[in-house]
């Protein structure tokens, strides 16, 4: 049992201990204290934690919050207990241990599941409505879990095929002049996609896939004149299309067919004085049903911390940057 000055006890499962909760070092037990400025006692698995009143119930309630990811087999990583810890700060509703049960099941076995509660809104609005608009900064998981959901629909047999579309701002979208077939010519600019999919998938069953046409990848300009059915479609990189290809894809979507579109507005290669079609859509589509946009923050970053205050960082100069032009 783990005692708290604040409420209750809580206990770990078969298996489960406190050497789980401190981590490698006390690594865990150190973020803790640093960052509520408590101390923490241990005896067996009961815990004590003195400090003031307000940290005392933050901490305890962080604890328990660990605690129900340990028991739901959640591997805990500096990351992730950061993370929760910022919840925790912020008084986020959706906290971590509610993710397991949106497990996605892809190739090989492996599972994928969100680990922020941006990403549980992300995968929650995939599942309810026809299209989703994903727009954040890198490193949240906006193509990664597109890519997972896809693949999932597809085992389930739930839609017939994926297809995946990049807009290819950098060869123009003019890809005739390039060597080999249409996965050769765009393979640079689909790259990210593919290691996704390689991630998730066995390499033979990708490759099948793909030379059966159940798995189709393309620049954008190859979708005009096409009406898709049966299919999740995943765009990335929307924010290099302009208004009128993304009215162009959106209006590609037949019957049994899903739509993700994904998109950081802060990194538009598009030449000046373009307008980004995934800046504009947001005006036109956000009052329409079974059409959900979600937006992502530098907390929904899973990749290394750093990223996080690099993403921020940018974010403060280029604000300076307008601020200074007015």
């Amino acid at each position: 049992m783990i005692k708290f000055k604040k409420e209750g006890k809580v206990e770990f499962k078969e298996g489960k201990s406190i050497v789980d909760l401190w981590g490698k070092s006390d690594i865990y037990l150190d973020m803790i204290e640093n960052n509520f400025e408590v101390e923490l006692f241990s005896l067996g698995n009961e815990i004590t934690i003195s400090g003031k009143k307000k940290n005392v119930n933050l901490a305890s309630d962080l604890i328990k919050e660990l605690i129900l990811q340990i028991n739901d087999n959640q591997n805990l990583t500096p990351e992730s207990v950061n993370y929760t810890i910022e919840s925790i700060k912020v008084g986020e509703e959706i906290l971590p241990h509610k993710f397991v049960s949106d497990t996605i099941v892809v190739g090989r076995g492996k599972v994928v599941r969100p680990k922020t509660s941006g990403q549980k809104k992300y995968v929650d609005a995939i599942k309810k409505n026809t299209v989703v608009f994903a727009i954040g900064p890198a490193g949240t998981g906006k193509t990664y879990l597109a890519m997972a959901m896809a693949i999932n629909a597809l085992m389930n047999k739930t839609v017939g095929r994926i297809i995946l579309v990049r807009p290819v701002v950098e060869a123009g979208e003019k890809l005739g002049f390039l060597p080999g077939d249409i996965y050769a010519k765009v393979d640079p600019y689909q790259r990210p996609l593919y290691d996704a999919l390689h991630d998730m998938m066995e390499a033979e069953k990708f490759y099948s896939l793909m030379q059966n046409g159940i798995i189709e990848v393309a620049p954008l300009a190859y979708m005009r004149g096409r009406t898709i059915n049966d299919s999740f479609i995943v765009l990335d990189e929307a924010q290099n299309t302009s208004p009128e290809q993304m009215k162009m894809f959106l209006t590609r979507l037949g019957f049994g067919s899903k739509a993700v579109v994904t998109g950081d507005i802060t990194q538009i290669d598009l030449p000046s004085k373009s307008q980004s079609g995934l800046f504009v859509v947001q005006k036109i589509l956000s009052e329409i049903k079974n059409i959900k946009f979600i937006y992502f923050s530098d907390r929904d970053i899973v990749r290394h911390k750093i990223v996080q205050e690099i993403v921020k960082a940018y974010d403060t100069y280029e604000n300076k940057k307008e601020d200074n032009s007015l």
